[in-house]
């Protein structure tokens, strides 16, 4: 693959992007799930088609075919003349169920782009931008209350929120003694989220009520990576990884907005804007600690557990109006409350024969992977728990390590119990794997 056309497919990816973040800023669905109604709304599982369709690993992956985002001392798991870059797409389709009351969504979009090369014999680096959590959700009620109706007349009741969080990060590693490897990564979230929540009645005798929260925010944090590889025998090893993720302090604005409105009284107008840099240390992401342990076999095999903790009692949410629903008018009177998140997730790998010329599906990776997981806060003092199965593959294009990774996640969040909401869902991730060899010297005779 020629540079002329690795620059014309990262450019239409870059304007794909910007594309994707400026649709979110207006109001398009990233996701959409009635869980998305608290604090950041609904976390980003981080990672690449790669990683999600191994059930989420990646913290002790050290595969020089692929970039490997979860872990920045993976970096430097790569050739050292090669340039690397990761597309990838993601497809989340839910089925909702609350009682007897169903509902669907299905959204669409760009989940990553990642390009990475070498800075010095056995050092690299990477920068990418990927989304951090997305909010999407829409509640309408009426009023069935025969006695409020003959009253105030048919009472309307509406909930939306949107928006979406994204990190921007420059990561870089080093080997050592060529098992010990050490990586560093900056990171930036930016972003935006709406609320908006209004009741209405029929009659004009009352006062319709409007209620309005928005907010833009940007944080700076780190996250330092280690990973060290064990050889056992010619052909095996064992690969022990960790990973920190430092808390950072949320700066930018929260404006809200309370209007109550009659043709018979008139209209009063509530309008507040709050600095968050004028309060550090009010609204904060977390620290959050991952372990995890992988076994190879040569080229052909992989197997690899993870585990991640955060505890989200520390951010400040539960206190801040506009990422809290215990101070609002809303749809719903479920309590939420932040929690300690926790994950376990486990992944395969196999490929038949990867130097096969004659059968092409031999040279094919398949992967498999499985997670069970505590989301961040609780609803009624209920834990959210979920759990998925993973199933994809990557298809070899061309020369190289040029391919297409696919990825399938089949899984469910919460329950029909406790009036919560039983989300099952089907997500397909799609990552184009990019790999040329630029760094290298002509020689002519």
């Amino acid at each position: 693959m020629s540079r002329r056309i690795l620059n014309k497919i990262l450019l239409a990816a870059a304007v794909l992007l910007c594309v994707s973040i400026s649709s979110g800023a207006q109001g398009a669905y990233g996701s959409f799930t009635p869980y998305s109604v608290f604090g950041f709304g609904d976390l980003v599982t981080p990672g690449t088609a790669f990683n999600k369709s191994m059930g989420g690993v990646g913290i002790a992956t050290r595969n020089h075919r692929h970039i490997n985002i979860i872990n920045p001392a993976a970096v430097s798991a790569r050739d050292t003349l090669a340039f690397m870059a990761d597309f990838g797409l993601f497809s989340d389709n839910k089925l909702f169920r609350q009682g007897d009351i169903r509902s669907a969504s299905n959204t669409f979009c760009i989940n990553n782009l990642v390009m990475s090369f070498p800075i010095y014999k056995s050092s690299a680096m990477m920068v990418g931008v990927a989304p951090v959590s997305g909010m999407g959700y829409k509640y309408i009620s009426y009023l069935k209350d025969p006695k409020i109706i003959a009253d105030a007349g048919d009472v309307y009741h509406s909930t939306t929120g949107n928006g979406a969080i994204y990190e921007a990060f420059a990561a870089a590693s080093v080997t050592f003694w060529k098992r010990l490897s050490v990586g560093a990564q900056l990171n930036f979230d930016f972003g935006a989220f709406n609320r908006e929540s209004q009741q209405t009645f029929s009659k004009t005798d009352y006062s319709g009520i409007y209620i309005g929260n928005t907010a833009q925010l940007t944080c700076f944090s780190g996250k330092f990576g280690l990973q060290y590889e064990q050889p056992l025998g010619n052909k095996s090893k064992i690969i022990v990884g960790a990973t920190y993720r430092t808390s950072g302090n949320y700066k930018g604005y929260l404006e809200s907005i309370e209007l109550s409105s009659s043709t018979i009284a008139t209209d009063t107008l509530s309008y507040k804007v709050d600095t968050l840099a004028h309060t550090p240390g009010r609204l904060r992401s977390v620290p959050e600690l991952g372990f995890g342990v992988a076994f190879t076999m040569g080229d052909n095999f992989a197997a690899e557990f993870n585990y991640t903790r955060a505890d989200w009692r520390e951010s400040g949410i539960d206190d801040i109006p506009g990422f809290t629903t215990n101070k609002e008018t809303t749809a719903t009177s479920s309590v939420f409350r932040t929690s300690i998140s926790q994950s376990f997730r486990l992944g395969v790998e196999w490929t038949p024969n990867r130097n096969d010329i004659r059968y092409y599906m031999k040279n094919v990776s398949y992967r498999a992977g499985l997670y069970y997981k505590t989301d961040y806060y609780t609803v009624d003092n209920h834990n959210i728990y979920a759990m998925g199965i993973t199933l994809g593959a990557t298809f070899p294009i061309y020369q190289w390590y040029n391919g297409l990774t696919v990825g399938f996640e089949l899984g469910q969040r919460g329950s029909v119990q406790n009036n919560l909401v039983r989300e099952r869902y089907f997500n397909i991730s799609v990552s184009f794997n990019i790999h040329d060899i630029w760094f290298r010297k002509y020689y002519y005779d």
